[in-house]
């Protein structure tokens, strides 16, 4: 998965000074931002690999913000979505965090708390993107083992010693050392710690009928 080289901030509002403004505040910590003032154009060209967070007013003409973070999460967006409004309620941020909303602020909004939870959001995604991609690795990395193999590292996991592995396959130890070995050098993994922790849900998978 390639990244871009630094995050992107993606900022909804209809209203152009409101827009304006927001921007030029985000940009003095280092963050680079799109600014959209329709929101449908914003879903029909939203780079959804980008990382980064979205900012989204909630009262907007056309389409509420509700509906967009609605749309985003339908079609798959992990990216944090901060809503905004001048008209906040209880009701409208209980919807609003049902939805998937990672925060909601309410305008004015507070120049320091917006850029900490921009900070934070575009920290987590970047973390989250990296899980996601060490699980794809890992399931890559899998793939490529024999079927002897995966029964050695299940066996590995549960915690059996060689020689409880050779009894089970009906093999000698060395050979549940070669099998090991092999393992290790497919797997990437520089320690068993590693190897449990990375491949212990994989092998639960492949155990479940």
């Amino acid at each position: 998965m390639n990244m871009p080289l630094s995050p992107l901030i993606h900022l909804i509002d209809d209203d152009d000074a409101v827009r304006d403004s927001l921007a030029l505040l985000i940009g003095t910590v280092g963050l680079r931002v799109q600014t959209w003032r329709d929101p449908q154009v914003f879903l029909a060209e939203f780079d959804r690999q980008s990382i980064g967070v979205i900012v989204l007013d909630v009262r907007m003409p056309g389409i509420s913000g509700l509906t967009v973070l609605d749309q985003l999460k339908s079609q798959g967006a992990d990216q944090p979505v901060i809503m905004l409004t001048g008209h906040g309620n209880v009701d409208l941020c209980r919807r609003a965090f049902k939805s998937g909303a990672a925060e909601f602020l309410e305008k004015p909004v507070n120049d320091e708390l917006l850029l900490e939870t921009l900070q934070n959001g575009v920290r987590l995604h970047v973390q989250s993107r990296q899980r996601v991609e060490g699980d794809r690795q890992a399931r890559a990395r899998y793939a490529q083992l024999s079927e002897r193999e995966r029964e050695v590292l299940g066996l590995i996991v549960a915690g059996l010693t060689n020689k409880e592995m050779g009894r089970v396959l009906s093999v000698s130890p060395r050979t549940v050392e070669t099998h090991r070995a092999n393992l290790f050098d497919k797997l990437e993994a520089e320690s068993l710690a590693q190897l449990i922790r990375q491949y212990a849900a994989l092998v639960d998978e492949q155990a479940t009928p």
